[in-house]
């Protein structure tokens, strides 16, 4: 992890750009963090395609919040996009997947295959990465927690990295089937947020993989309105998640 930048925000959380492998990234910690006090982590995922600096005032946002609770954050640059190379056959997929919903139709199996599964392939390897790297960090604590989405990203990380004690997920996009036949092997506590008129997510796949999920303690946490209606006060509940399972300064 090689850093490339460093700025102070007005809280006195510190934002640090990163390069890491073949891919960018921005940590986050807040001012009380250090060697003697270390913190937990709250990876955070974001949609797929839009990019982390497209992303940035959402990010940094909840960075901010993540850090007046006492976490450090970071995001990383998904998979094919801002100036990486796009994932092959996505784009035909996400066409495909429009092309279904304004008919009126399904999408098939296929397509969420298509669109979803290289995102995860390539997601979830760099994700354990860039914890290796963070994690080695004097000021970082040992619990980690994943906050966001892909949903199915989310999903697989909890299934196979064991250092990942508890994940908040938004319930937001296409699920391939391969991600149901991974959710019964999450057992770590859950939070999962559903917009219940979102557009373009199938309510009835969420609610599937929620009852997939072998978790003894999961929630769902289901408001009503579409895709970025999601109510302020969502977040304070998550936080309370995480509370209760991450801690705070050590």
């Amino acid at each position: 992890m090689r850093f490339t930048s460093e700025q102070v925000l007005g809280d006195g959380t510190v934002e640090r750009e990163f390069a890491l492998a073949d891919f960018p990234g921005i940590l986050w910690t807040p001012s009380a963090a250090s060697s003697s006090t270390p913190v937990p982590l709250i990876l955070m995922g974001q949609p797929g395609g839009f990019g982390i600096r497209r992303m940035y005032p959402r990010l940094v946002a909840r960075a901010l919040s993540v850090a007046a609770q006492g976490f450090a954050a970071v995001a990383i640059e998904p998979p094919g996009a801002g100036d990486r190379i796009p994932l092959p056959g996505v784009e035909q997929a996400r066409a495909d997947l429009r092309r279904a919903i304004s008919a009126g139709d399904r999408p098939g199996a296929d397509v969420v295959d298509r669109l979803i599964l290289p995102l995860v392939d390539r997601a979830v390897p760099e994700w354990q990465l860039t914890v290796d790297e963070v994690l080695d960090r004097p000021e970082i604590g040992e619990k980690v927690g994943f906050s966001g989405g892909v949903i199915a990203v989310g999903t697989r990380l909890a299934a196979i990295d064991s250092r990942i004690a508890a994940a908040g997920l938004f319930a937001g996009s296409y699920v391939p089937t391969v991600t149901m036949e991974e959710a019964r092997r999450v057992t770590i506590p859950l939070h999962v947020l559903l917009q219940w008129d979102d557009e373009g997510n199938d309510r009835g796949m969420a609610l599937d993989l929620f009852d997939a999920f072998a978790s003894t303690e999961k929630t769902l946490y289901a408001n009503m309105g579409g895709h970025t209606g999601v109510p302020r006060f969502a977040g304070e509940d998550a936080a309370r998640f995480f509370a209760r399972h991450l801690g705070s300064a050590a």
